[in-house]
């Protein structure tokens, strides 16, 4: 199991980016560990991510193998409890393309913690081989060109919007854009599915 040869630049120039926006933030960013609340609730993946989680989770076997095992066991509980109703496959956990489904998204698994969690520490089991969500969560991110600037709900109380504007964390969208196009797959999952076992 591998990863694109450049997907450790892509996660340098992202937690770079990260370092910088939380620097530029100082006290408006009160992000840290064992915050979580950012952990709970389904978002979509890509396949670079889905494929970093599975070399993580890969990695962590040997490093911590119980530890790892926690993880699959909350991940298999996971798909257990929620996968009845995935707006996708149920046993791939592709994410259906058509629009009903990406609407039934929308209101799917919103209060369910995520199986990296570990709900003794609020830490993430595979911290160091998270999604790019989960990386860039917290400071001001435009996800796409055009889009608008956000940032976690928690963060920047009172700010005003120049100083959001300010603390702008940038994205690597194109060197992204091009390690996904290596691995020719365009399909979309949740972190749990990732963490059972790989997509045929």
């Amino acid at each position: 199991m591998t990863l694109p040869t450049r997907d450790s630049q892509l996660v340098q120039i992202v937690d770079a980016a990260l370092a910088e926006a939380a620097r530029k933030a100082g006290d408006w960013l009160v992000c840290k560990p064992g915050c979580t609340p950012c952990c709970y609730g389904a978002f979509t993946i890509d396949a670079l991510d889905a494929q970093r989680l599975r070399v993580g989770l890969e990695t962590l076997r040997s490093a911590d193998p119980e530890v790892a095992i926690q993880i699959e066991r909350r991940a298999q509980s996971w798909i257990e409890e929620h996968g009845s109703a995935f707006p996708g496959d149920p046993i791939t956990g592709v994410l259906g393309n058509p629009a009903e489904d990406l609407e039934r998204f929308a209101e799917f698994a919103n209060h369910a913690a995520c199986p990296a969690l570990d709900p003794d520490t609020g830490r993430c089991g595979v911290y160091a081989f998270r999604p790019m969500t989960c990386r860039a969560f917290g400071p001001p991110v435009r996800m796409g060109e055009g889009d608008a600037l956000g940032h976690c709900e928690l963060c920047f109380q009172g700010a005003t919007d120049e100083a959001i504007q300010a603390c702008e964390m940038s994205l690597p969208h194109e060197l992204e854009a091009t390690l996904l196009a290596e691995l020719d797959d365009s399909r979309e999952t949740v972190v749990a599915f990732a963490l059972v076992s790989p997509r045929p």
